[in-house]
């Protein structure tokens, strides 16, 4: 009777995973170091981001400022050149927090949030890169922008002075991802941004091929979430 499979030790999958996204980039005819793998370590315990960090992983994503604010700063204090992005939904009144705690955010989406990043930011003083979240799906259930919406959030971030640095979107589920990420990845174009935050475990190699920049890899390292 044969053993059952087992989940690859974190720096195994870490090491896959950076092949993965670098034999991606080579078939686009892209640089690999173009592309920056954020490891999602969203509900991960500190003892499971750990062997990430050994293995010389530095670039980590969350979700929620709360349990981020509870997880990071003890690790911060041992890892100094740790780099956080905050890629989940981010509601107004923890805008505060969020320029304090993250390296860059990756949901900015409404006015609103515009208008309380900026005020977040001229107090601290500190300038947080951030990308717009897109609804490339036009998913009622999805955080995001629509389309349709895109420029006159552009406009409200720029008066705002917040720094844009490109476009997010989650593509819908179960659906071939390519077209999604293509769409926007020619709104990034049309609009003058580089950054690219798209792919995730099960479509990051497709996203590396069309031109991300950013990609947010949480199972293909950690393992299914329990």
């Amino acid at each position: 009777m044969s053993e059952p499979a087992t989940a690859a030790p974190p720096s195994t999958a870490l090491a896959k995973t950076r092949d993965r996204i670098a034999a991606a980039a080579r078939i686009a005819r892209r640089r690999p170091e173009d592309v920056s793998l954020i490891a999602i370590s969203k509900t991960q315990p500190a003892e499971a981001i750990r062997p990430l960090l050994a293995g010389g992983q530095r670039l980590f994503g969350e979700n929620r400022v709360q349990e981020a604010a509870a997880k990071w700063p003890a690790l911060r204090a041992e890892f100094p050149d740790i780099v956080l992005h905050l890629v989940g939904q981010l509601q107004s009144n923890k805008a505060d927090e969020a320029v304090e705690l993250f390296d860059c955010i990756h949901s900015l989406d409404r006015p609103s949030l515009v208008a309380a990043l900026a005020r977040a930011m001229d107090r601290t003083g500190k300038r947080v890169p951030c990308f717009v979240q897109v609804n490339i799906g036009a998913e009622e259930q999805k955080g995001g922008c629509a389309i349709a919406d895109l420029p006159e959030l552009l406009n409200a971030a720029r008066a705002a002075g917040l720094p844009v640095i490109g476009l997010m979107c989650v593509p819908p589920a179960g659906i071939e991802a390519a077209p999604f990420f293509a769409l926007l990845a020619k709104l990034a174009a049309d609009n003058g941004f580089s950054g690219l935050s798209m792919g995730m475990s099960d479509d990051f190699e497709t996203a590396v091929m069309l031109g991300a920049t950013h990609v947010r890899v949480g199972s293909a390292l950690f393992g299914e979430r329990r």
